[in-house]
């Protein structure tokens, strides 16, 4: 099988060893696997209403919920096909199709907020951007739309996650290094008023390489995907995490958006997108696939702690790798070479 010709695979599970490390020579020299070399269960869930190039992926209690941007451009342009708005989907967790919601523009991200049993949507990473709510027990009727106060770093929003109980969302495309590269969001009626959190250019602790322990400027030009490391990590355990992926960086803030804020920044050997973090818990990867129009869950031996991220190099297709917290080094997993990955999310599986 060559998932590269086939844009709707079937929902059924087979061996990674069987159906996927031999079918394709990956687009990078893949050093020895992450993982052992047993097989990955991987499922396969294809688009289902002519929705197309999956992106974001989050859970909010039982479900799986994709945003579809449906080749909106990045500050909303109507796609090639006239579409202005993006889809996002709704699976169970073991991949049947549920609910939908239409969103003006283009989703770049999107996150879960448990205790407001809501998602957090931002559109237009590169500007006109704006934020939105989604309370999908409440269908059609659960969408509230936001528009900004204080934007001041010359771009839109990317990433939102919530930390300590704050919403932050990322400052995308921005103007120069000097502006904020965080920003914690509080909504009121219908507006979401930006306040910075750290800056492109604060200053941070090397985690790596020779000068590791030294302080340094960040500069930072490509704020993009975030998380939260999660407390089984061997080191960042806690921290808000900002990928600045043109910048190959992953920058970890500790106790982020207080007077006791602690940044360090972890250079990287490619650029990457999303980064996830298994637990003893949560080791079924999720994967989005905006290249083959798909969404994945897959299942290995993914240990407790691992950082799993979406390398983007700058020629050739994306792929999987663990990220190695220590230097920065990135080790494909050559098993799931032909997923072409954008965004992850580990859950427990069902």
């Amino acid at each position: 099988m060559n998932i590269s010709r086939r844009t709707l695979l079937p929902a059924a599970a087979f061996t990674a060893s069987a159906a996927l490390a031999l079918t394709a020579t990956p687009a990078f020299a893949a050093p020895a696997p992450a993982q052992p070399a047993s097989a990955f269960t991987v499922k396969a869930f294809p688009a289902q209403s002519g929705e197309s190039v999956p992106d974001d992926i989050t859970r909010l209690g039982d479900s799986i919920y994709v945003a579809y941007q449906n080749g909106v451009g990045p500050m909303g342009e109507a796609s090639t096909s006239g579409a202005t708005a993006s889809t996002i989907q709704q699976y169970s967790l073991d991949g049947k199709p549920g609910g939908t919601w239409s969103i003006p523009g283009r989703i770049d991200g999107m996150g879960a907020d448990a205790a407001g049993h809501r998602l957090l949507v931002t559109t237009n990473e590169d500007g006109n951007s704006s934020f939105h709510t989604v309370t999908p027990e409440e269908g059609a009727r659960g969408v509230s739309d936001f528009s900004y106060s204080g934007i001041t770093h010359g771009g839109g929003t990317d990433a939102v996650t919530i930390y300590e109980g704050k919403i932050f969302v990322s400052a995308s495309n921005p103007a120069d290094s000097t502006g904020p590269a965080v920003y914690e969001v509080t909504l009121s009626g219908s507006t979401a008023a930006l306040t910075p959190v750290f800056a492109d250019d604060a200053k941070a602790v090397l985690a790596n390489g020779p000068q590791a322990g030294t302080s340094t400027a960040l500069a930072l030009t490509d704020p993009d995907s975030s998380t939260v490391v999660p407390p089984q990590s061997a080191r960042f355990a806690n921290d808000f995490l900002l990928d600045s992926q043109g910048d190959q960086q992953l920058v970890f803030a500790k106790h982020s958006g207080t007077p006791q804020e602690q940044l360090q920044v972890l250079n990287l050997t490619s650029p990457v997108d999303d980064t996830a973090f298994a637990t003893q818990s949560h080791r079924e990867l999720w994967i989005t696939d905006p290249d083959h129009n798909t969404v994945y869950a897959v299942d290995g031996d993914f240990r407790s702690g691992e950082a799993i991220t979406s390398v983007t190099p700058d020629t050739g297709a994306d792929y999987l790798a663990s990220v190695n917290l220590s230097d920065g080094s990135l080790t494909p997993i050559p098993q799931l070479a032909e997923i072409h990955p954008k965004g992850l999310l580990f859950t427990a599986s069902r």
